[in-house]
């Protein structure tokens, strides 16, 4: 017994064609039709693939919350690295509060310090909140 590859039942390579006795004529026919089809099974992979990603997409953005902020508005800014002297887990995870100075498009905000002094580095609105005090 001999073993066939799965792709061999599928697209008949010579071997399969020498068994199963079909004429040569027939097999190139059915091989060119095969390949015709490839394009069609690509374009519908892709298609596929490009549905899916959307629908991800769709399911992320329905949880995302659109947070706005306004000049003169109170935030926390995110503590984004680990200071020499922390604490471990109990050390502060916000600085604050500072004072929302300007507001760009796609997120970036620059903040200054509550007596004016403005920070030079922008900083992205993921990593800030809103202050109530």
């Amino acid at each position: 017994m001999e073993a066939v590859l799965p792709i061999e039942v599928e697209i008949p390579s010579m071997r399969i064609l020498a068994k199963t006795e079909l004429e040569e004529a027939e097999w190139a026919k059915q091989r060119y039709e095969q390949l015709n089809l490839i394009d069609e099974k690509r374009l519908k992979a892709i298609c596929h693939g490009q549905c899916y990603q959307q629908r991800m997409a769709r399911a992320f953005n329905a949880k995302v919350c659109h947070r706005e902020f306004n000049p003169d508005d109170l935030v926390l800014r995110k503590v984004l690295h680990v200071t020499p002297d922390s604490r471990g887990k109990f050390s502060y995870k916000y600085d604050g509060p500072f004072v929302v100075k300007e507001t760009f498009s796609g997120g970036v905000i620059i903040l200054s310090d509550m007596d004016g002094t403005e920070n030079v580095l922008p900083i992205n609105a993921d990593a800030i909140k809103k202050y109530y005090p």
